[in-house]
Formats: C-alpha cells, structure tokens, sequence
C-alpha cells in the first residue's frame, strides 16, 4: 500500500515546523556539516542521482543540481520526498519514521548542502494558492504533451512518476506550474511555455490535482525484521539450481521455484528499509544498499549459501550489495534479474508489510 496521509499531512506539521528554522538561518554550512552531508549523499543518493548529483543514473532519478527544482522544492517539497519516499517509483522514505536511516536534522542538512552546493536563489511561490483551471482539457494536453514520458497513467516512463497522489496532495499548484512553465534546467524536462497558452497550463496542473483525491490517513505500524537466525530460508533444504545471465542474474521463474521446493538459500532486499516494511518477496531480509560495506555480510553464513538478491532499479541496489559482499569472499550469490517492480507486475508471490 502506498505511504499513508498521516505521515504525509500529520508528520509533515512536525517535519515543516522544523524546517521553518532552516528557512530562517542565515549561516551557511560549516566544513564539518558539508563533510557530513557529502557522506550523507554518497551513501544514500548517489546510486541513483549520480555522484555529481545529475541524476538519471538509475531509475530516471531526476537531477539534484536543477536549479528549478532546488529554487521552488526547498524545503518542504523536497523534505517530505526525502522523508517519506515516491510512490510507484524507487524512490522511498528514508526517514526513521518509515522506517529508514535518516532523522529529521541529517534530512534538512543534506537538503541545505545541496542548495548551498549549486548556490539556489529561492524563488518565491504562493504555496497556498489555487490554480484554476480545465481538468478535462487538462486530461487531453496531458495525453498529448506529458504521457509519453511521465505515461498515461503517471506511472513513469523516461521521466519521474506522477501518479502519486500523496505527492500531488502535497506539491501545491504553484510548484507544478513552475515546472511546466520553466522545465527542469539540466533535465529532459523542458520548457512548455512556448507550447502552451497559460489558460492550457493551468488546466494540466488542474488535471493533475484532480489525481490527488481518494487517499485515506491511517497511521503506519512497522514490524521487526528477521532474526538473523531465522535469515536462511529452508536450512534443511537442497540446494537450489540456479541459472545465471552473466554469471550474476537469475531469472525470477527459477527463485520462485527454488521457494516453492523449499531449496535453501538467503534472499536480501536491498531497497531502503521502508521499502521492505511496504511489501517484500516472502522471506526476505532486508540489507539496505547504504549499509556500509564492510558491514554487507553481518549475520550472513559465509558457507557457500547461496544468497539472492533484488531491488527495484532492478539491478543497481542489488549489485552494489551483491559486489560487497563478493569483495568480503562470498560465493554463490545472484541478483533476481526483473527486479521487485517486474516481480509484482508478474503476479509472483510478495508479502504486505505492515504499512496499511
């Protein structure tokens, strides 16, 4: 299920209060403070944005050095993305209310260094006006203009997903007719203001705010992951028989199979902690990709096991997971070669979390 209007609408009060202290500070970062955010980014971000934060290195992951996006989403926009994810993206909370490993102060520091870091002048938006406008009409330029890249259904196709109505209850007007306006400086996204009429504009950001209905609050309840002891699925089971694509990758037919006769072997889910508590692959350990190397093989046999791994990009969490843990001398591991997102559209067999 996706994140929740509580965490969204409530938590956000909390988040945004304390991001009103940020707005007003004058300071700027410390050495320390942009040594700590620079590690912070590393680990957490650079997967998918690019170690030079020009993002689109996996997962079409929009550019972070956009000054359209960092001048009208900083801070809120980008504080409840960071904290509590994109749905039906790879994008997930990372923040320790969902789940993940960051809390609100390393949140809002990472999120002033890279508005420090590309020098943003904020430009001011009115957050609480509304944009009036045809949402029909909006449908149609939408389907003409945005579905080819953004899909038909918001889903994402060479460009970040729409359909997230949490997002779109939470991105005000003003910040969506400024990208449709201005485009995304450094991004495929480009400018639509020579395309359409402003009257047009208004009504493709009235359509998109009519996606944003039907969402309920409900708050979420995380579960406590596996014990390492119990990490080893089937241990009294055979060995699985695995083909693999390039020495690496495993179809997802033959580790349902391997489940379905019970063979033994570990699976990691390599998302982001939240992820996991969303839904996973029965069985599944979560070993979030940011964990420090030297730490990828904690709690894990190093005895021939076979151990899998999976995430959504579908292969860039879970390759870098899985090359730590070749480096620390592990053997027979493998990576599930759709992907969760292929995985589920498939109908194989996952396991709700505990966020409902």
């Amino acid at each position: 299920m996706r994140l929740t209007a509580y965490l969204r609408a409530g938590l956000l009060v909390a988040a945004t209060g304390v991001l009103s202290a940020v707005q007003a500070a004058e300071d700027r970062l410390d050495a320390t403070q942009i040594a700590e955010a620079e590690v912070l980014y590393q680990q957490y971000c650079a997967l998918c944005h690019g170690d030079d934060r020009a993002g689109y290195q996996a997962d079409h992951a929009p550019s972070l050095k956009s000054q359209s996006l960092l001048s009208t989403g900083y801070p809120r926009f980008m504080y409840t993305t960071v904290a509590y994810g994109r749905a039906n993206t790879a994008m997930e909370g990372y923040s320790t209310e969902m789940g993940g490993p960051l809390d609100r102060a390393q949140i809002r520091l990472l999120l002033r260094w890279l508005v420090e870091t590309e020098e943003v002048e904020r430009v001011a938006l009115d957050h609480d006006a509304v944009i009036a406008g045809d949402a029909q009409q909006g449908k149609m330029l939408y389907a003409q203009h945005c579905a080819s890249c953004h899909g038909a259904d918001g889903q994402g196709i060479t460009a970040p997903s729409l359909g997230d109505p949490a997002l779109l209850a939470n991105a005000p007007d003003a910040f969506l007719k400024y990208a449709i306006v201005n485009g995304r400086d450094g991004t495929p996204m480009a400018s639509f203001s020579d395309q359409l009429k402003d009257g047009e504009i208004n009504s493709v950001v009235a359509f998109l705010r009519s996606q944003a209905a039907g969402w309920k609050p409900e708050p979420p309840t995380l579960v406590e992951p596996p014990a390492p002891e119990d990490y080893v699925l089937n241990p009294e089971g055979e060995t699985p028989r695995f083909t693999l694509r390039d020495g690496r990758y495993v179809p997802a037919a033959e580790v349902v199979r391997a489940l379905e006769e019970k063979r033994r072997f570990i699976l990691l889910d390599t998302r982001p902690a939240s992820a996991w508590q969303r839904s996973h692959i029965p069985g599944a350990v979560p070993m979030p990709y940011y964990r420090e190397g030297d730490r990828a093989g904690e709690n894990l046999p190093n005895d021939g096991t076979w151990i899998v791994a999976y995430c959504a990009c579908p292969h860039a969490a879970s390759d870098f997971v899985i090359n730590n843990l070749q480096k620390l001398g592990y053997r027979n591991t493998a990576v599930i070669d759709e992907g969760i997102l292929v995985w589920t559209a498939m109908g194989l067999p996952v396991t709700a979390g505990a966020m409902r």
